[in-house]
């Protein structure tokens, strides 16, 4: 007796397909899923330790330039304009740490990472909340390096919690410029290109404001600039806090910044790199 082949019926249901939505990915998985690419990023940087030289020697040639150089001209003696501009050089090291993030991220794309990622059943932002990580953790020894020099040629500190807490503000306004170059590294077609429209948004930044001389003598229409600049509020909430002196509107405007920055760049960034082709 043959056997019988037995079929299913034609109306019967089609098995559901695996969708890879990633509002279907819970909070759970978000973060390990960033953990991983946390871990990942790492220990690329220990596979290539040279990447970390714009870390290590930049706050170190910068501190040094601007004290000996510029010191005696400025504020009189590098004594006194030594803790003038370390509290602002914590400013300028966030964005110039951020303007990394976007190359980086930019160069993940061309080597082809970006597209591995983007074919796992992960969550699309939990790529750029890991890179957002890492670079946070930099942009901490950069600024720890900073210090130490500077109190190596003499900075002074009033307040230590001032000091942890103007280390934090530092830390929150970086972290949202990350996002603004992210979204750079998504749309922008080279690294090169990153970098040149970059210097020529952060150079009248951070010349235009009080990271390095005091905007007293400033021409009155680039006073009136370097009040609206958000470097300028960090400079002085950073030497404030450290120091002693008024907090609260350079504090608020920092955070102010912070906040609107992230909330607009976050989703569009975030969007750009996953509709990217």
């Amino acid at each position: 007796m043959s056997a019988t082949t037995l079929k299913p019926p034609t109306d019967a249901p089609a098995a559901p397909a695996v969708r890879k939505d990633e509002s279907r990915i819970g909070p759970r998985a978000h973060v390990r899923h960033t953990t991983a690419l946390v871990r990942r990023n790492l220990l690329w940087i220990r596979q290539d330790p040279e990447s970390m030289f714009d870390v290590v020697l930049m706050p170190i040639v910068l501190t040094l330039l601007f004290v000996f150089v510029f010191g005696g001209a400025i504020a009189g003696d590098q004594e006194t304009y030594v803790n003038y501009v370390v509290p602002g050089l914590m400013a300028m090291m966030g964005m110039n740490i951020a303007m990394g993030v976007g190359t980086g991220f930019n160069q993940d794309f061309q080597t082809g990472v970006m597209d591995r990622f983007r074919s796992l059943p992960i969550a699309r932002s939990s790529v750029l909340i890991a890179k957002i990580i890492v670079e946070i953790g930099r942009m901490l020894v950069a600024t720890s390096i900073l210090l130490a020099v500077g109190f190596a040629i003499g900075l002074s500190v009033d307040s230590v919690p001032g000091l942890l807490a103007a280390v934090g503000l530092s830390l929150v306004f970086g972290s949202a410029l990350m996002w603004i170059f992210l979204t750079m590294g998504v749309m922008m077609k080279n690294a090169q290109a990153i970098q040149g429209m970059a210097m020529l948004v952060l150079m009248p930044l951070q010349f235009g404001s009080s990271i390095f001389a005091p905007t007293e003598s400033m021409p009155e229409w680039l006073q009136t600039f370097t009040g609206y600049n958000p470097l300028s509020s960090l400079a002085d909430a950073a030497r404030n806090l450290i120091n002693g002196g008024p907090l609260a509107h350079d504090v608020l405007m920092v955070l102010l910044w912070s906040g609107a920055i992230t909330a607009v760049m976050a989703p569009v960034a975030i969007h750009k790199y996953r509709t990217r082709t």
